[in-house]
């Protein structure tokens, strides 16, 4: 473990020195890691590990559009890709990456194969902290555990293959072999954590729910929309506004942010922003504190998991779904977004580049593309 002053705490934290992908091989040798679900999570955590040497297969419905993912990524029916139920049975470890109303449904075909000494792991705490609601409660005899990844599973392998990683959190909720914490961490290593933080399954999920309610994905999009109307109510060009709003934080703003912090950012623009941001963004924190607040006992008391379980469960859910994005993405702000998308310099031969590489990957025999992985991996080892 190294101690790292994080603000005004000091937190242990695991980076790839303390457990290096060696340490992590060796520990879970003989296991066999069963990736249940090829949606979200699962097609980047099952292939950085693949990569990474690890011994896994992937569990999935035949027939789904998943299902033909996999065979394009390289897994082979009846030797690393199987019936959710056949690979449960298979794996030592099994990886529940189902969407939270997928993991209710499957929960009896899972949990027959969860047998003495097996680890059942989760990206994310909503089936264990809620349920009384989901009904998913594991055996005793199982090491349930946890590594959630800061991202998206895109951007889990994006970061893979470019050499880098992204930050996960890491929980163990039941260890019933005295292993759970070597599997845990081993795991978050495998599937490429930059460093893993020490959580537990509830502040997980309060955590990750208000995040995407709030600054990640919900509040960031009504701010969007705010400003974007407020400018176009005075009479700014489409452009304009979606430049001034959109553009300019994502593609500019944002990465200064990623790279020095809001400081270095403020510190390096002009003297009108950093006077206008530094008055300003008090108003805006007192403003939708209250919200927060609101946001978080929802989430806290069950709530949001409620409206999760109930609505996601429909059987009309997908086409209602469809129309909620379709309705978001037609909204002017984002027809204007993709227009400036469009233009920005080198857009085109992107475009082109990757619909080759698709077409190309499509027309090649699933069974030589899995080399290619390995070359791949080969190269970031040197």
């Amino acid at each position: 473990m190294a101690k790292i002053q994080f603000g005004d705490v000091t937190e242990d934290v695991v980076t790839r020195e303390e457990w290096p992908l060696k340490k992590a091989l060796a520990t879970l040798k003989g296991e066999t890691i069963a990736i249940i679900g090829y949606g979200v999570q699962g097609p980047g955590q099952a292939l950085n590990l693949r990569d990474n040497g690890f011994n896994v297969i992937v569990g999935q419905r035949k027939g789904t559009k998943t299902w033909d993912k996999a065979v394009e990524d390289g897994w082979k029916p009846g030797k690393t890709l199987f019936e959710i139920g056949e690979a449960a049975r298979r794996g030592t470890i099994i990886q529940y990456l189902l969407s939270d109303a997928g993991q209710i449904a499957l929960w009896p075909t899972i949990k027959p194969h969860l047998t003495k000494g097996k680890c059942l792991y989760f990206s994310h705490g909503f089936a264990i902290t809620f349920k009384d609601d989901t009904g998913v409660v594991p055996p005793k005899d199982v090491d349930v555990v946890l590594v959630a990844p800061k991202g998206s599973g895109t951007s889990l392998r994006r970061l893979f293959l470019d050499g880098k990683g992204l930050n996960s959190s890491y929980a163990i909720y039941q260890d019933a072999t005295g292993r759970a914490k070597q599997r845990v961490i081993s795991l978050g290593i495998g599937v490429g954590s930059g460093y893993l933080f020490e959580t537990d399954f509830k502040k997980e999920v309060l955590s990750d729910l208000t995040g995407e309610r709030g600054v990640l994905m919900g509040a960031i999009a009504g701010v969007f929309e705010a400003q974007f109307k407020c400018l176009r109510a005075h009479g700014h060009s489409p452009s304009e506004a979606f430049n001034e709003t959109v553009e300019e934080l994502t593609q500019s703003l944002m990465p200064l942010v990623a790279e020095n912090g809001m400081d270095w950012m403020y510190a390096n623009c002009s003297t009108t922003a950093q006077r206008g941001a530094l008055d300003w963004r008090h108003k805006f924190r007192d403003a939708v504190a209250p919200v927060y607040e609101e946001l978080y006992q929802s989430v806290a008391t069950g709530n949001e998991a409620r409206i999760v379980i109930r609505t996601c469960s429909a059987p009309d859910y997908r086409v209602r779904l469809e129309k909620e994005l379709a309705a978001l993405g037609s909204e002017e702000i984002w027809r204007a977004g993709k227009a400036v998308r469009a233009l920005r310099p080198g857009a085109g031969k992107a475009a082109a580049a990757k619909k080759k590489s698709a077409k190309r990957k499509a027309s090649r025999p699933a069974a030589k593309r899995r080399p290619v992985a390995k070359r791949a991996a080969k190269k970031r080892a040197r």
